[in-house]
């Protein structure tokens, strides 16, 4: 399953990165792209245990940028 999620107040290039690779390292993450410029969180991961990669990927993302805001609808 592919899924891409909006960011809010994702303020820092070099950030983008390192969450791009946190996501990477988890089991399951077939594919992901951190974009700083458009603010986008693009998901790719197993379908079976594609909630609890994302809920782990929020994680990640909120301890390296705390501000920052993923948008899941």
């Amino acid at each position: 399953m592919k899924k891409v999620f909006d960011l809010i107040d994702l303020d820092c290039a070099h950030c983008a990165a390192r969450m791009e690779d946190g996501i990477r390292a988890l089991d399951g993450v077939v594919d992901v792209s951190v974009n700083f410029f458009t603010q986008k969180l693009t998901l790719e991961a197993e379908d079976a245990d594609f909630d609890k990669i994302l809920k782990k990927a929020v994680k990640i993302c909120r301890k390296i940028e705390p501000d920052c805001t993923v948008v899941i609808k």
